[in-house]
């Protein structure tokens, strides 16, 4: 599963990557984005059809829930059966989003300990994590817009840290999975697929990451004290300001 991620560029920068239309939302970046916090969503509004970038809630809320509490279970949502479960396959029809990264954190069993992984692309490019989301409403009548990251099985040289990883879309994928292009159910399902692992760098990090607490730069370091697999110890990419 992906149960962190960071998003160390600012809402501006995301904003024109993606071409997105409406006023930038105030989000500050985040090293350690957690479940239940806000993330940067690039999404097709529903009334206009414009493609937004919004902060929505990391933890999707279906919209019969009784309360938003069940969201803290539903961070991320298996590929394979998005079509099966009532929490999503409304939203895996009718509203599929993009979840803005710039990389992931996973951790990698080493006996009785854990060893804290970050992955991101290799050139240092924005991560497009496929994404789906709801909007739920409150007794109050307040609506609150929550997002969930949808997961597929790694590829084999990220296996060895977890079985799932995030699905990561390509620019070319990006009208289809938003919606903005017509498209057949069959063409979605095939863009959730493993993205090609020489593409992404992984290295060992500071295990405090794991502490929603720390959430600095520096948890994008290296972890000099870690002794990772070959596989597993490439270089950080330098990522753009």
């Amino acid at each position: 599963m992906c149960g962190r991620y960071f998003q160390q560029r600012g809402p501006a920068a995301v904003a024109r990557y993606f071409e997105t239309v409406n006023a930038v939302p105030n989000l500050f970046a985040s090293w350690n984005r957690a479940p239940t916090q806000d993330a940067l969503v690039v999404r097709r509004h529903p009334e206009t059809g414009a493609r937004h970038l919004d902060a929505l809630r990391w933890g999707l809320v279906p919209r019969w829930a009784k309360d938003p509490s069940v969201g803290s279970r539903m961070i991320n949502a298996r590929g394979e059966s998005l079509a099966e479960k009532p929490a999503f396959r409304d939203a895996y029809v009718k509203r599929r989003c993009i979840v803005t990264a710039d990389g992931f954190y996973e951790w990698r069993a080493e006996g009785k300990a854990k060893q804290a992984f970050a992955v991101a692309m290799r050139d240092g490019a924005l991560m497009p994590l496929a994404g789906l989301w709801e909007g739920w409403r409150g007794p109050d009548g307040t609506i609150l817009r929550s997002c969930t990251i949808v997961t597929t099985e790694a590829t084999p040289r990220l296996r060895s840290v977890h079985e799932r990883m995030p699905v990561i879309l390509p620019p070319e994928a990006w009208p289809l999975w938003l919606g903005e292009a017509p498209a057949e159910q069959a063409e979605i399902q095939a863009l959730i697929r493993p993205y090609p692992g020489d593409a992404l760098a992984v290295w060992p990090v500071d295990n405090r990451v794991g502490r929603v607490a720390e959430n600095d730069r520096d948890l994008l370091r290296r972890d000099p004290l870690a002794v990772p697999p070959p596989e597993l110890d490439d270089d950080p990419p330098a990522f753009p300001d």
